[in-house]
């Protein structure tokens, strides 16, 4: 007879997380995921209202609640990060997902189009952070996982902005985890490389087989996986994981 082989505890059912960009793609599955794994989630959206109710409705008997929120208003995610707080009691979990991008040839790029970019991608993370740590740290517990991308280290054409704003993240990532660690707070990012959402779909639209030529599984990414990994992280089974920077591409560009 074979032995039953006991599963270690991911220790984060009845824990709170706050997602940030959670109505679509990869914020979503992460949502999902996380929710699916015990945890009370909130999550953030900027203009789809309409997709951010339906992952509520689409997940019934799940613990998840949908905020409109700009992450790059610094007092917008202050006061975000304090209702959670109230209504929950604390966040465990802080999942740096929002972002955008703006691609073009560099000499093609407007004002905007850096603005925008660095605003949400870089201040976005600053901000939510920044709300979110004194209270980790106060509890002596915390989990933050940025999304970065593989962009910020295996550049891309016509992405000079976004390749720049995830190489900042990934330099943040390090740091932060440097500054907070001794108070029991782990930070690491993912770094996701093609993955089948609607972000993407225009680049596999005009370049598919170019892509797939360059990733040694020879397929896209699903924002599950993405999902899965940022389970990981959050989980005691990353216990002694931070400073890290997890890339999930299928080994793209090796």
């Amino acid at each position: 007879m074979s032995e039953t082989v006991s599963q270690p505890d991911a220790g984060l059912a009845g824990r709170n997380a706050l997602v940030t960009g959670g109505s679509r793609g990869i914020g979503r599955a992460i949502v999902e995921r996380l929710a699916g794994a015990g945890m009370d989630v909130t999550f953030t959206y900027l203009g789809n209202e309409a997709a951010a109710n339906e992952v509520v409705s689409a997940n019934p008997g799940l613990k998840i609640t949908a905020v409109k929120v700009d992450a790059r208003d610094s007092a917008a995610a202050r006061q975000c990060v304090e209702a959670v707080i109230e209504r929950v009691g604390r966040i465990d979990v802080l999942v740096n997902n929002a972002g955008v991008i703006r691609d073009n040839l560099l000499p093609l790029l407007e004002d905007d189009d850096l603005k925008t970019v660095f605003a949400t991608n870089i201040e976005g993370v600053f901000n939510f952070c920044r709300a979110v740590v004194p209270f980790m740290m106060s509890k002596r517990y915390g989990r933050i996982i940025n999304i970065s991308s593989v962009s910020a280290d295996k550049g891309g054409r016509g992405q000079t902005n976004y390749a720049a704003s995830k190489g900042a993240i990934n330099s943040f990532t390090k740091s932060l985890a440097v500054e907070v660690g001794r108070r029991g707070i782990r930070v690491n990012a993912v770094a996701p490389g093609v993955i089948e959402t609607e972000m993407s779909q225009e680049v596999r639209d005009l370049a598919g087989d170019e892509i797939i030529s360059n990733i040694v599984l020879k397929r896209y990414g699903l924002p599950s996986e993405i999902a899965d990994a940022v389970w990981f992280l959050s989980s005691d089974l990353a216990s002694y994981v931070t400073g890290q920077i997890l890339s999930v591409d299928g080994g793209f560009k090796m």
